[in-house]
């Protein structure tokens, strides 16, 4: 079966390379960068601080509310609100290409997402309702998640099966009459621990007679149905991460109406792979941001500490650490604006490769950039005095959410292997023996 070149472009002039920012995108990008230097930043600390004297751990103290609240109504004020759906009547109407510079913007500042509406798991959940949702299902659900008036999360990972491969979600749903009824377990539910998310969209099993692919389906479960009970946060490197939490929750003859399967039976496959995609890249994006802001901490600390007469950064091979570090940057960089443009001009379905190449190598890089700013900060930096050790468990989680590495890996490189299903191919020796290799 011919799955298409992959990664390789053997045209110079293939206008996937033009990575070029569109002219209506670059006062946007001007805006976004000025929001979070002029309003997000001045605030951040307050937040923080406010956090930690939060009488309720699964909720927020009232001035973070406030802090937030404020960010958003001034985003809105000027314009800077889902800017990550490409419907301009929703949103701004970006290409993923330009969205793209402006997410990595967004990634230096864990305020900066939620401040524009753009944070996960929410904008993944909203291209799903605005692109297959039902009228209904749009003014109940849509509406106030674009208004940023509540969150949501995204329900598929499981403990007792692989849940990178879809095919093997487990969890049941039967139709009873006009009801579905649902019982098993979810768990590592992000953001279902916030008190904010009034909705899950719920991977199910539906079909299991099924082909394979057709037999999950995608229902609206929200998360005050009697059935649905959130048992505990799942801990990430120790950290409960409240009040966002990654939750496990477990669901006993849980009903919901038939109305809430989204776009139709023995379609969640479907619906995950244009969820994720996007996901995946905004994940990527994001984390480009990260790595800015790690090795702009990095430099700063290896510049003004000293150690042995000497600034940390000109001792030893920190000076290459760092090199390195900028020149991965880079490289993600625009490895990210490629699978972006990919997006735009071959959608997300024949981008997938690249989607799925940018999702196995920036976690894994940012973590490695990050590692290099902790040791440079030494034993502050896996303290609480840097936000370098939540950034570091953030990435490391990454590689794992919206499918593991391995998975990607695997994308990428069946795709490599298709291009030379022809055979082994002649490779001329420079000796007498003749080519080393000759087809069958």
């Amino acid at each position: 079966m011919a799955i298409g070149p992959g990664l390789h472009i053997e045209d110079p002039t293939d206008p996937s390379l033009d990575l070029t920012m569109s002219e209506g995108a670059r006062p946007i990008y001007d805006r976004v960068r000025a929001f979070i230097a002029d309003e997000v930043e001045p605030v951040t600390l307050e937040f923080h601080r406010l956090g930690a004297e939060r009488t309720d751990h699964w909720g927020y103290h009232p001035g973070q509310m406030d802090i937030l609240d404020g960010l958003k109504a001034k985003a809105r004020e000027v314009g800077l609100w889902n800017l990550f759906l490409p419907d301009a009547e929703t949103g701004e109407g970006l290409s993923n290409l330009d969205y793209a510079y402006i997410a990595s913007e967004l990634g230096k500042n864990p305020l900066a997402s939620e401040s524009l509406n753009c944070s996960a798991p929410d904008t993944g959940n909203m291209e799903v309702l605005e692109r297959v949702g039902t009228p209904e299902q749009k003014k109940r659900w849509l509406e106030p998640l674009l208004n940023g008036e509540i969150r949501s999360a995204y329900a598929m990972t499981e403990p007792d099966v692989a849940s990178s491969d879809a095919k093997t979600i487990a969890c049941r749903a039967v139709l009873d009459g006009d009801e579905w009824v649902i019982n098993g377990t979810k768990y590592y539910i992000s953001g279902a621990g916030d008190p904010r998310c009034k909705v899950m969209i719920t991977m199910l099993q539906t079909s299991p007679d099924g082909p394979p692919h057709r037999r999950q389906s995608q229902i609206l479960v929200p998360i005050d149905t009697p059935g649905v009970t959130v048992d505990h946060p799942m801990q990430v490197f120790g950290d409960d991460d409240a009040p966002h939490g990654h939750m496990h929750i477990t669901f006993k003859d849980a009903r919901v109406p038939a109305s809430n399967m989204l776009l139709g039976e023995g379609r969640g496959f479907e619906i995950s792979q244009l969820r994720l995609g996007p996901g995946r890249i905004h994940h990527c994006m994001r984390s480009i941001g990260a790595a800015e802001r790690a090795i702009e901490l990095m430099c700063r600390r290896g510049l003004h500490r000293e150690a042995f007469g000497k600034p940390i950064a000109r001792l030893g091979k920190n000076m290459e650490v760092i090199s390195r570090a900028r020149i991965e940057i880079e490289a993600m960089r625009l490895m990210v604006l490629r699978a972006a443009k990919a997006m735009d001009t071959m959608g997300n379905a024949e981008a997938r490769v690249w989607i799925s190449a940018v999702k196995a190598m920036v976690p894994e890089k940012v973590c490695q950039i990050i590692d290099a700013a902790i040791q440079i900060h030494g034993a502050t930096g896996v303290s609480q005095w840097t936000p370098l050790a939540g950034m570091y468990t953030r990435q490391r989680t990454l590689r794992l959410a919206d499918g593991p590495d391995e998975v990607h890996h695997f994308v990428v490189a069946r795709f490599e292997l298709n291009r030379y299903q022809d055979g082994p191919g002649e490779i001329p020796m420079l000796d007498a023996t003749g080519p080393i290799f000759s087809r069958p």
